[in-house]
């Protein structure tokens, strides 16, 4: 990310553009929060309910604050040109103030509101959590067929079936021809006997199973659009622990993991079993955080509303629609195009946001309670009896907002309209979604535009072989410790050739040291030059009109200027590597030493090489260039003009 900002910002700058690359660092709530209390914990045996708001929030920011001041030691290291002076937090005063006005105004404008809806939840965390703090893990588990009256159902999960009253199959499916939509019917179940009801649904899937399944709509997301669609009952089976209630007859207050085996015995011993797969391959959700088994509930949360209509522009749209028209409109391009179609499919896909967390940790949820009164607004209620709302927002949304609230927003400010929307956001391709659809989202909203016109995607580092890089493989590489050893540079153009948009990239110790002996090469060729050139080859004044090499330097400056202008940085690191290799060093350079005459154009050529090396490998550069002989003053490097 930092190599490609970095490549990004200095052409920019080379180029004439006005340019600003702001840095900043995100409060990261669930992670922060969890890493810190599992340290406490281990040290102290104390919970953040110990400890008490008030005393935890300290011990959180002072981990944030080394693990900020880390963070920006390492963009220092790498070579990060951002204007430091405008540095930013997702949790600092000024994104506090954007935080609560926007939540403000979507709230005044219906697109913010407190419901009851499934969400998920991590029992270990006593959170809700978002769709990217999610990680499927394939499991084998028993797979049971079940004896549901006349009908067979399948699941995974029997400790969640003890509410199952509805059986839903597919108003087409002529297995099911003679049973009504509505119908009742008896039959035995876990506990005893129990009358279900048929529901005949379109959603349903005839070619899977045997076509018809029972709902849990309380545990099951998918179960509760079922439920919402048929205006169906909804009953909790499992607690926020993970503990079962009493629906559960004899097995309440026992823990679903050893629940399972349990209930399994019983519908076994009541001939409810038809037949046990015991090797089902599946994935199931975990949080990230926690490693918990992610249990869906019904909760009463604060969410964004993507589907309500409102006037934008004198017309009626969604934040969905909005959403999906500031692609297709090409207002903004993503790079690589293919990314297109995952957005389009993710955001056609989308249900509201559940934006509100139960953790201590972030931007408290701006809005006050008295009774059955409500009060949200930016700044607390006057008059006492006003409790603020325990929870937090989701990160993700700070995060929206970065583009404009990191420009000085709500405020009308001059850079807000210098640099908004901003040109390009470079970010990996796995939080498309997360971030980049939720900064369309709310900028859309919230300033009626784009927030940025380019998305360029990166893909993942991974090791020589193409695994990712952990700890348990023993496989990772430290950026920093290559550079200690490597020098920046030549991590930097390890990490950029062979590095195409979108697509995952190998990395290895042999690959950094070869860009070692590139920066080696570079060195030693301008020791050559200096040493050998004439003193006043070096004025920039001095021009050979003409050459066969010049020409061949014209045309690189072209061919390079192209791939820089399309973002194919990685072509152009490359081009640029075998230039200075095997056409200056090798040839060039060679020939110079048997034609004096040649000397005289290779001043010509090596400044132009360290402007056209310098977003890529801009410290070896940088010394160089204030190295080299000077008959006028120079400015630095980073401050020149790009080739022509």
């Amino acid at each position: 990310m930092l190599t490609i900002e970095d490549i990004m910002a200095r052409y920019a700058r080379l180029s004439g553009k006005k340019t600003l690359w702001l840095p900043g660092t995100d409060h990261a709530a669930i992670a922060t929060q969890s890493k810190v209390e599992s340290i406490i914990f281990k040290a102290e045996s104390k919970t953040r309910h110990d400890l008490g708001r008030e005393e935890f929030l300290k011990r959180v920011e002072d981990f944030a604050q080394k693990s900020h001041d880390t963070i920006c030691d390492q963009m220092r290291k790498m070579g990060a040109s951002v204007d430091w002076t405008r540095e930013a937090r997702t949790l600092d005063d000024a994104r506090s103030l954007a935080v609560r006005t926007a939540f403000k105004r979507m709230y005044d404008a219906g697109l913010i509101y407190r419901g009851d809806r499934i969400v998920n939840w991590d029992s270990k965390l006593q959170t809700t959590i978002s769709d990217e703090e999610i990680v499927y893990k394939e499991t084998a588990e028993s797979f049971y067929y079940l004896k549901y009256g006349p009908f067979t159902i399948a699941t995974a999960r029997p400790e969640t079936k003890f509410g199952d009253k509805y059986v839903v199959m597919h108003p087409d499916d002529k297995r099911y021809a003679q049973y009504a939509d509505g119908q009742k019917i008896d039959l035995e179940w876990i506990n005893g006997p129990i009358t279900a009801t048929i529901v005949k649904d379109e959603s349903i899937d005839m070619e899977f199973g045997t076509g018809v399944m029972t709902i849990t709509p309380w545990h099951d997301a998918i179960d509760f659009d079922i439920a919402e669609c048929h205006n169906l009952d909804k009953e909790q089976i499992i607690d926020l622990e993970g503990k079962l209630l009493p629906i559960a007859g004899e097995f309440v207050g026992i823990h679903i993991k050893r629940a399972r085996k349990m209930i399994a015995e019983k519908l076994q011993a009541k001939g409810l079993v038809e037949k046990v797969e015991e090797k089902y391959t599946h994935n199931i959700a975990t949080s990230e955080r926690s490693g918990e088994v992610i249990e869906p509930q019904i909760l009463r949360q604060w969410f964004v509303n993507v589907n309500k209509s409102f006037t934008q522009k004198g017309k009626q749209t969604t934040l969905k629609e909005m959403m999906i028209n500031a692609i297709k409109s090409e207002k903004i391009k993503i790079i690589p195009e293919r990314f297109n179609a995952v957005y389009f499919n993710w955001v056609n896909n989308l249900h509201d946001w559940c934006i509100s967390r139960q953790i201590w940790y972030g931007h408290r949820i701006p809005v006050w309670y008295k009774g059955e009164e409500i009060y949200v607004d930016t700044e607390p209620p006057k008059g006492g009896g006003w409790v603020q709302d325990e929870d937090t927002l989701d990160t993700w949304f700070s995060s929206g907002l970065w583009t404009f609230s990191t420009l000085g927003w709500p405020q009308e400010t001059a850079d807000l309209k210098t640099f908004h929307p901003t040109t390009i956001l470079e970010t990996g391709y796995d939080i498309i979604f997360f971030w980049v659809a939720r900064m369309i989202l709310m900028t859309g909203f919230l300033l009626e535009d784009v927030p940025f016109r380019t998305v360029y995607l990166h893909g993942i580092v991974r090791d020589e072989v193409g695994k990712k890089m952990s700890k348990s493989l023993d496989n990772v590489i430290n950026p920093l410790d290559m550079i200690n050893e490597f020098g920046a540079d030549a991590v930097r153009m390890s990490l950029i050739i062979g590095t195409s948009p979108g697509n995952d990239s190998r990395i290895s110790e042999d690959k950094i040291k070869a860009y070692k002996h590139f920066a080696n090469k570079i060195w030693n060729a301008t020791r050559f030059v200096i040493s050998n050139c004439p003193e006043e080859t070096w004025k920039s004044s001095f021009q050979v009109d003409t050459h066969p090499y010049l020409e061949e330097l014209d045309k690189l400056i072209t061919d390079i200027t192209t791939d820089m202008n399309n973002f194919r940085y990685y072509l152009a690191a490359e081009k640029l590597y075998h230039y200075f290799w095997h056409t200056l060093a090798d040839k060039i350079l060679e020939e110079s030493k048997k034609q004096p005459e040649l000397r005289t154009i290779l001043p010509q050529i090596l400044t132009t090489c360290l402007k056209l090396l310098h977003p890529f490998m801009p410290f070896i550069t940088e010394e160089i260039w204030s190295l080299i002989p000077q008959q006028e003053i120079r400015q630095p490097l980073i401050a020149e003009s790009w080739p022509k």
